[in-house]
């Protein structure tokens, strides 16, 4: 696309802007088409009081960091939800922020000045994974604008993904990608017609091509997932990104997994600035010690085993000595069939209910906190009549880490 602009002196703001508008009409149409039909909101305007890098002073200054990941938030917010794993299952993600009373009947933002912790694996084993990306996008735009907060994690499925690890990924899954593919070339093929606009980045530079395979649409999606989700790819850069790794809330402690007293010391502000960086392209293929073992903070189970004796409350004790005010740990990752539960005198909180379908179908369940410290479980689950509750208590005797209504979170049954 080429003006008639002749000089730079003769250059009119329409004739000057006519790229960026470009630009942005096409990034619009291709979210649109890849989201299943969404219009993300604008950002809204930057909070003085954030923790934002200054401008730069000229043309020539050096280009200014990425701004900080907030780790803490000291100030317990009035009404703080936690939500787990959602595994690919738009439905079932949209049912569970519907429980909370946090979207309407249109997926609009209706939550207020809540704040929202979304425990992270987001990605594997459902087809829904970028619409579910775009859905938490828009409501973090809708949320701010509200006086609220929706603030992502990293799980073990995002590592993963990134890493190029696709062992839990579906044929759903990459279809969604392939077709993601199709409209982000279309959108970079569109973007090199204008003169004005810098020469797009292939994404697919260095992608393996899969020649011995003979299923093209495998390939193609493969291809396709490979591109997106490596580090600095286009939707790990624009999505996961933006996740924290661990996170303070009041007196909760997120974590998909769990925390050791090692990854305290060795810092959570800087663990989430090196997993961000990692996956931003700024490390290598692979991702910070600390996100790849079984100890790591992302595949800890230690204190999310069935049995509450197993559980290492000691451990657990000792973290949250380390960090000022917290009181609780909550995780996702181990499916907790029984609901969302507590072990080691509700310091560990699990929440990964397997709701998703490629992943236990479970029935949405999502903790609530209220500013006094009261944790409720919201549930659309019949599960919660009394002749399941003698049942529960029957399974208490036996060891199970489950939360006792008089003294831990409350049940109460919302209709989804």
């Amino acid at each position: 696309m080429e003006t008639n602009c002749k000089s730079a002196s003769e250059v009119s703001p329409l004739c000057k802007d006519v790229p960026k508008f470009l630009s942005s009409f096409v990034d619009t149409f291709v979210d649109f088409s890849v989201s299943g039909g969404l219009f993300l909101p604008q950002d809204p305007p930057p909070n003085p009081s954030s923790c934002q890098n200054p401008p730069a002073d000229s043309l020539s200054s050096p280009p200014a960091p990425p701004p900080l990941l907030r780790t803490r938030y000291p100030t317990p917010p009035d009404r703080l939800v936690a939500i787990g794993d959602l595994h690919g299952d738009l439905e079932k993600s949209k049912e569970a922020f519907r429980l909370a009373n946090l979207i309407d009947r249109s997926d609009r933002w209706i939550g207020g000045s809540s704040t929202v912790v979304q425990i992270g694996d987001v990605l594997d084993r459902g087809g829904d994974e970028l619409k579910i990306l775009y859905f938490l996008e828009k409501l973090k735009r809708q949320a701010a604008r509200s006086g609220g907060t929706l603030i992502t994690m990293n799980g073990n499925h995002e590592i993963m993904n990134v890493e190029g690890d696709f062992r839990f990924v579906t044929k759903s899954g990459l279809e969604e990608f392939r077709v993601w593919a199709d409209w982000y070339r279309f959108g970079q093929a569109m973007k090199s017609l204008c003169k004005g606009l810098e020469k797009p980045e292939d994404p697919f530079d260095g992608v393996p091509l899969f020649r011995k395979t003979n299923d093209k649409d495998l390939v193609q999606g493969l291809r396709a997932r490979i591109a997106a989700l490596r580090p600095h790819g286009p939707i790990s850069s624009r999505f996961l990104s933006q996740n924290v790794t661990v996170l303070v809330v009041g007196d909760s402690v997120f974590v998909h997994g769990g925390l050791l007293p090692v990854h305290v010391s060795y810092g959570l502000e800087k663990i989430n600035e090196e997993v961000r960086d990692w996956i931003k392209g700024l490390g290598g293929q692979f991702a910070p010690a600390y996100c790849r073992r079984s100890d790591a903070v992302v595949w800890l189970r230690s204190f999310s085993h069935k049995l509450a004796e197993n559980c290492d409350c000691a451990s657990l004790e000792r973290v949250l000595a380390t960090i000022p005010g917290a009181k609780r740990m909550i995780m996702g990752h181990t499916i907790q069939k029984v609901g969302i539960n507590g072990a080691c005198n509700n310091q560990a909180i699990r929440i990964d209910v397997g709701m998703s379908k490629g992943c236990g179908n479970g029935l949405p369940e999502v903790l609530e906190i209220t500013g006094n410290s009261e944790l409720r479980i919201l549930t659309s689950n019949p599960r919660y009549d009394n002749n399941y509750r003698s049942a529960l208590h029957r399974e208490r005797k036996a060891g199970l880490g489950l939360l006792i209504p008089e003294h831990g979170p409350k049940q109460v049954e919302v209709k989804a």
